[in-house]
């Protein structure tokens, strides 16, 4: 910009704040609002400070310390012997993603239905379903895996059923809002054709969501493999179980071995994961 322009520039600004001062000047109550806006922001984040411990400064650095430690122990990286229990512990992990995935995707798709505005339009029924996935996805899988522990043993059947039902209540709304978001256009021809309900849904309203569908059943099996090594952890099997038992036992260089193999797992499964997504969604080709 050059010298010429700028003053232009200046002048058009002045012109415009002397034309409509109150565009450019915020009213006292306003500046109020904002300074105490401002203020209960910084006083909440230095409460969480201190509370969270933050400011204990020598706590934190013997803390660095310890951590340095441990990643001294980590490498070199060994399974010492125990590979293939570690790689059946990776299956293992990946079947509880797969099947609590697909059991979550297969119930939430009619679920999601119900829950849409445009198919069931009473507004009781889909507030009371919608509340209802609310309180299903809320509670974390971990709280479900501990649940399901109690209920039917250790082990992956435990884990399968706590991501099957935390991920059921999420990919309801996330479909139920999809269904709610189509075209009408297309599900009044399928209609005008003399299609029953059944024939409109499945010929009106799928083809339109199946690839959101897809899209974020695969996405949540992506998901869902981090998420099992988790609950492994807690006694839901796979590999989770056996990391947590190297932790334990101040085995860290198998530990950083069985990471290192959980994160080339989750980076397989991404590759392949955005392949299928190509494959099914991404050509114009594609018809559900």
């Amino acid at each position: 910009m050059s010298l010429t322009e700028g003053s232009d520039f200046q002048r058009s600004s002045d012109a415009l704040q002397a034309a409509f001062p109150h565009l450019y000047r915020h009213s006292r109550k306003a500046r109020i609002r904002r300074a105490l806006g401002s203020g209960l922001f910084a006083a909440l984040t230095v409460y969480a400070l201190h509370e969270t411990g933050f400011f204990s400064f020598q706590k934190i650095w013997q803390g660095l310390g310890k951590l340095g430690n441990v990643f001294a122990f980590m490498f070199p990286p060994a399974h010492n012997g125990y590979f293939w229990e570690f790689f059946g512990g990776i299956l293992e992990t990946l079947s509880m993603a797969f099947l609590g995935t697909l059991g979550a995707a297969l119930f939430a798709i009619p679920l999601g239905f119900l829950a849409a505005k445009n198919v069931i339009p009473n507004w009781l029924f889909h507030f009371g379903l919608r509340r209802m996935f609310d309180g299903i996805r809320g509670v974390d899988q971990l709280i479900w895996a501990l649940v399901f522990i109690n209920v039917v043993g250790l082990g992956p059947f435990a884990g399968i059923l706590a991501i099957m039902v935390a991920d059921t209540g999420t990919l309801a709304k996330l479909f139920s809002e999809a269904i709610e978001n189509i075209d009408g256009r297309q599900v009044e021809g399928v209609r005008a054709t003399g299609a029953n309900r059944v024939q409109t849904i499945r010929f009106g309203m799928l083809p339109q969501v199946l690839p959101v569908v897809i899209s974020q059943t695969l996405y949540y099996f992506e998901s869902n493999t981090r998420s099992a090594t988790i609950l492994g952890i807690v006694g839901a099997g796979g590999i989770g179980l056996q990391l947590s038992d190297r932790i334990r036992v101040n085995n860290w260089d198998e530990a950083a071995f069985i990471i290192l193999m959980i994160l080339v797992t989750v980076s397989i499964i991404d590759v392949l994961s955005r392949h299928l997504r190509e494959r099914f969604i991404g050509r114009a080709e594609y018809r559900p």
